[in-house]
């Protein structure tokens, strides 16, 4: 294995900026979005039909009818739509819908008319996969012309915030369906594709036979062409990523249509120097953050979250701990061992990559330990009763007691004589 890797964890579109990529507590307090500022105005309601043609122009795959909503004055913006709706042609969509949700204000021009900077929210299926709505903001600057509103670019910006980009603005995207999984690349060899359908199938069933809840029981893999367009589809910088084989994004703590679509985003460049076995464990992880999404709420500490994903993706004979906690194997061997369970500043992307893995190893240590001692089935449990707590203060605690019969303090002595015992 060329370098050090490793599988990321949720990641929040919804919330920008983010204080730490892998911070599940921020997944949940998105909070509601504001109501725009003139939802029922004149302008508000000639904004939204126009959004409304849009939308019906995506979904008919009517391209004539998507220009049409298109400034006619913004010559470069128009070509470049042009290209991304022809760029998107297969995707498979179920659905495509826009909402106007705030303005940035209405301002006078003195020859084009006015032009007002909007947040529209988009929310889309894909057919077959999806079974809630994928949410993205977008910021638009809009532009009217005779009495008309049309988007004049999409580099719109309300209260300092951008959109992000979808995989369809960076090229033409191909698709590869496996039983369980929709691959969606840009500058990719198709076999790529396939090769990682094949793992995504894989994960699925290894998920259903450790996770016995209700899920989708399919994922949607995203794989741009770089790091770089990786982060641009996060709206992060491209450092905070090295490294880093693959996030999950979505939006914890939701079921049904309440929660967003969950995407797996791969990072080729570090995905593509792991063997088979690297692979196989990066895609079941992050599959992992898909099964688990529900039972994932701001009460559920990063080590849990993320040392399960771990569990699972290793799960699988043939690795001794040694080779599956090489950093703090290490660092034990030294006489460090650690004195408490990580905390969730010890997951952020972009730290020392020495620290980050030990927080991983030591979170897939403490999983492990439970499903040693206790039993894969309590594992679950205590997984899911952490998640239903009503706060994070207390919510480890009081699943110890619950479910394991045991109190933190007892079980961090525990954990730390087992982390010394398979890594001495």
């Amino acid at each position: 294995m060329a370098g050090r890797w490793r599988s990321g964890g949720w990641r929040a579109l919804l919330c920008l900026p983010l204080a730490a990529a892998l911070c599940v507590t921020a997944l949940s307090g998105c909070g509601a979005v504001p109501a725009p500022d003139d939802p029922e105005g004149r302008d508000g309601r000639a904004v939204q039909r126009m959004l409304d043609q849009r939308a019906a122009a995506v979904r008919n795959r009517d391209a004539e009818a998507f220009l049409a909503t298109v400034d006619r004055g913004s010559a470069g913006y128009r070509a470049e739509q042009r290209r991304v709706f022809r760029q998107m042609s297969a995707v498979p969509l179920d659905s495509w819908t826009y909402r106007l949700v705030r303005t940035g204000g209405f301002e006078p021009a003195r020859v084009t008319g006015r032009r007002l900077a909007a947040q529209v929210e988009l929310r889309y299926r894909l057919k077959g996969y999806d079974t809630a709505p994928l949410v993205s903001a977008q910021y638009l600057t809009l532009a009217q012309r005779g009495g008309r509103w049309y988007v004049a670019n999409d580099d719109g910006v309300v209260d300092g915030k951008r959109g992000l980009q979808q995989l369809w603005d960076q090229g033409t995207v191909d698709v590869v369906r496996g039983a369980h999984s929709l691959v969606l690349g840009v500058g990719q060899d198709r076999r790529v594709l396939r090769a990682l359908a094949d793992t995504a199938d894989r994960a699925v069933p290894a998920l259903d036979r450790v996770w016995p809840h209700a899920w989708a029981g399919r994922v949607v893999v995203e794989v741009p062409a770089s790091l770089g367009h990786m982060a641009a589809l996060l709206g992060a910088s491209a450092d905070g990523y090295r490294g880093i084989a693959a996030v999950t994004t979505g939006e914890v703590g939701g079921s049904g249509d309440e929660a967003p679509a969950d995407r797996v985003i791969v990072n080729p460049e570090a995905y593509q120097v792991l063997g088979d076995f690297g692979r196989n464990v990066v895609i079941t992880h992050e599959t992992a953050h898909v099964a688990t999404r529900t039972a994932t709420t701001a009460a559920t500490p990063l080590w849990l979250s993320e040392g399960f994903a771990d569990w699972v993706g290793y799960r699988a004979p043939g690795r001794p701990p040694r080779q599956v906690a090489p950093e703090l194997a290490e660092a034990v061997a030294a006489g460090h061992l650690p004195a408490a369970l990580p905390r969730d500043d010890d997951f952020r992307f972009g730290s020392d990559s020495d620290s980050l893995s030990r927080a991983y190893e030591q979170g897939w240590l403490a999983c492990r330990l439970i499903a040693d001692r206790w039993g894969e089935k309590k594992l679950v449990e205590f997984y899911r009763t952490v998640g239903r707590a009503p706060e994070r203060a207390g919510a480890v605690e009081s699943a110890l007691d619950e479910v394991l019969g045991m109190n933190l303090a007892d079980f961090t002595a525990l954990w730390r004589k087992y982390v010394a015992s398979k890594l001495d």
